[in-house]
């Protein structure tokens, strides 16, 4: 007997792996049944591989993300227009499209409309069937078992693996069902497993690349979807780690979450999602700043989407500003207890002239756009006030004993981290430095270096030591100002720029001031050999490896392309943020990776649920092909194929050692 590897097996190495063997028996103490599992692995791994959906930068656009997870990137639609292409009508398919995709609220609007719903219910029902069955059919029963919900399960999978004709001796048997869920009135609930059955298959595995947070006003309804999908992991993005920080206690990182949120008027995340109360804010803001018209800390109209009064908004703009100058404050703590930080440069409030009205930067003496500046103490200019510190710390209390954020950080702590690699695709959100040649970058953290995939792993480490109770005080406090370097240091993968301008965009006339300039890697990312480096350096094998990352909108408006290095590289952010959109041009990306190749699915704006369940309005998407293999792709070629031919092997040996008398069955 030989394993699949093509090893045979002898005496020796059974007997070397005669421990490990004996514990295997445990779960396999027979012939019979080691024999059936190697059976039933073998077809799994010739079943053609299952679809993997690559999302990045959602930034609390969830309307738009959770529409693209329900039609799979469009998979669904086009797959109703093949099964059904000559047989139903455009509308008629439209309106199936709808049903899978919000079955609840699309049963309720037909229900309004439609006084018998029994043919309604046997022709949906039967469609719904087709399309089920479509989508299943690169899976084994065993794993579409696994995905039916309890009290319908045993009649789906009858349903699914049946499909009699009028002559058939089982027609009447198909038929009788769905006639008997009709008339014991659970059609509407079979309905909706059915829809939810079909979102489920026809996404295997979401990867998400970064940063659900901020900007628009549903990060937490995101999360609630995230939290109950199937199968889904996540790598960190800048935004994610800045709301870790704030989860975690960091000042720094509390104020800059509230500041982005007051920035684009968007407070629900905070108060709604995570019952943040803002309401000391807004008094100190209303009490310090009264007579200040703010014009510096406007809303960002986003699309004319703010809708709230002018009195509001002055409001919003006043608590916009008062966090802000406590934020530059609280940064500045950060900076002075951690000079390995090497950050002293944006430290500007002590380089305000308050009687010039200017700020010094690096030797020039700038205009500043805004001087009223009532809480800075020129001998102490990063002290705060009484009322600034109580404020923080009603601040800092409320955001490290809320719940709901506390359950989200948990959530994307045991999914994610800082990389993530899968079928011979490295997956970060923003970038691996590197130094002016296209070589790893060396960043010291506490008198160490560190490069590429280590700096990644040192990284994630110390994000985990932030929540960690098992770790001393001094390391756990390290770790949280961290994660604010993280968010806006310069050797940090999530940022990789000379500095952030935050100050200047506010209060420096000057535009040339503004000015980030980003590190090398966003140089060389089009450079297929420094691809190669980077994912040789992160052990990535294959014959068509990739990095996928996100973070920097890509322009397709000015005709920018998000597929870099020859097909090496590819980054997704397409802007599902409409305050991406005007530079953008479209509303996200997402890429799918199926057992033909790779296909990028480029997506138009998306209205409304509400809109697409009245009128069955879809997202708009055009689809390109980036690579496409000689061959289709199994399973047995992807990574968990690997674990399964290694599981195979093992279980040929424990045969061989139940047949040579080296471990006895037993008999159940």
């Amino acid at each position: 007997m030989e394993t699949t590897k093509g090893n045979i097996l002898t005496e020796e190495t059974i007997r070397e792996d005669l421990r490990y063997l004996q514990l295997l028996a445990q779960s396999y103490p027979t012939v019979a049944e080691a024999s059936s599992e190697i059976i039933n692995l073998e077809a799994i791994l010739n079943l053609p591989k299952p679809t993997e959906h690559f999302i990045s930068d959602p930034h609390g656009e969830s309307e738009a993300f959770n529409h693209v997870l329900r039609n799979a990137s469009g998979y669904v639609k086009r797959k109703v227009e093949e099964i059904f292409e000559d047989t139903l009508l455009k509308r008629q398919k439209k309106e199936l499209c709808t049903l899978i995709y919000y079955p609840e609220q699309k049963l309720r609007l037909i229900k309004a409309n439609e006084q018998d719903m029994t043919d309604y219910y046997n022709v949906t029902l039967n469609q719904l069937i087709k399309v089920c069955r479509e989508l299943s059919s690169k899976y084994t029963r065993s794993k579409i078992r696994k995905q039916l919900p309890q009290e319908f399960g045993y009649i789906i999978e009858e349903l699914l693996h049946e499909s009699p004709s009028v002559k058939d001796t089982k027609y009447f048997y198909y038929n009788r069902i769905i006639d008997t869920i009709i008339e014991t009135q659970r059609a509407d609930e079979f309905i909706i497993a059915m829809c939810k059955l079909i979102q489920r298959l026809a996404i295997d595995r979401l990867h998400l690349l970064g940063d659900i947070f901020d900007r628009g006003p549903g990060a937490h309804l995101i999360m609630n979807t995230l939290r109950n999908y199937h199968h889904f992991d996540i790598v960190w993005g800048n935004h994610d780690i800045d709301w870790f920080g704030a989860a975690a206690g960091n000042r720094a990182c509390i104020c800059n979450v509230i500041r982005l949120s007051l920035r684009y008027g968007n407070m629900a995340t905070l108060q709604d999602g995570y019952g943040i109360s803002l309401l000391p804010l807004a008094t100190f803001a209303l009490d310090t700043y009264t007579d200040d018209p703010c014009e510096q800390f406007l809303v960002v109209d986003v699309n004319d989407e703010v809708k709230t009064d002018a009195k509001t908004n002055r409001l919003i703009s006043q608590m916009h500003k008062a966090i802000t100058i406590i934020q530059f404050k609280e940064e500045a703590k950060i900076i002075d207890r951690r000079p390995d930080f090497k950050m002293d440069d944006r430290k500007l409030l002590g380089n305000i002239d308050l009687e010039a009205g200017t700020c010094t930067i690096n030797g020039t003496a700038y205009e500043m756009t805004d001087m009223q500046l009532p809480t800075l103490n020129p001998a102490d200019p990063y002290a705060l006030t009484e009322e600034e510190e109580q404020l923080m710390k009603h601040l800092e209390h409320s955001f490290l004993t809320s719940e709901k954020l506390q359950r989200d950080v948990d959530c994307l702590l045991t999914h994610g981290c800082m990389y993530n690699i899968t079928n011979s695709n490295l997956m970060f959100h923003a970038s691996v430095p590197l130094n002016e040649d296209g070589t790893l970058k060396e960043v010291e953290i506490r008198g160490k270096k560190y490069k590429g995939l280590d700096l990644m792993k040192k990284t994630g480490h110390l994000v985990r030591k932030a929540f960690s109770n098992d770790v001393n005080e001094e390391e756990k406090l390290f770790a949280i100002d961290y994660i604010w370097y993280l968010w806006c240091g310069p050797d940090s993968p999530l940022f990789d720029k000379d500095k952030m301008t935050t100050f200047e965009r506010y209060f420096i006339l000057d535009k040339s001031t503004h000015t980030e300039a980003k590190g090398y890697y966003y140089l060389y990312n089009d450079k297929e050999e420094v691809i190669d480096r980077i994912l040789d350096a992160f052990e990535v094998g294959g014959q068509h490896r990739h990095i996928i990352n996100g973070h920097v909108p890509v322009r397709a408006i000015k005709g920018e392309t998000p597929i870099k290095a020859n097909g090496k590289l590819m980054v997704i952010d397409g802007g599902f943020s409409k305050a991406y959109q005007p530079k953008t041009g479209i509303a996200g990306y997402t890429l799918t990776f199926h057992s033909r190749g790779l296909e990028l699915v480029a997506h138009q704006p998306f209205l409304s649920s509400d809109e697409a369940i009245r009128s069955g309005t879809d997202i708009k998407s055009s689809t390109q092909i980036v690579e496409l293999n000689d061959r289709r792709i199994y399973v047995k070629d992807t990574d968990k194929g690997k674990i399964l031919l290694a599981k195979v092997d093992n279980l040929k040996k424990l045969l061989y050692a139940y047949r040579n008398g080296y471990i006895k069955e037993l008999r159940r």
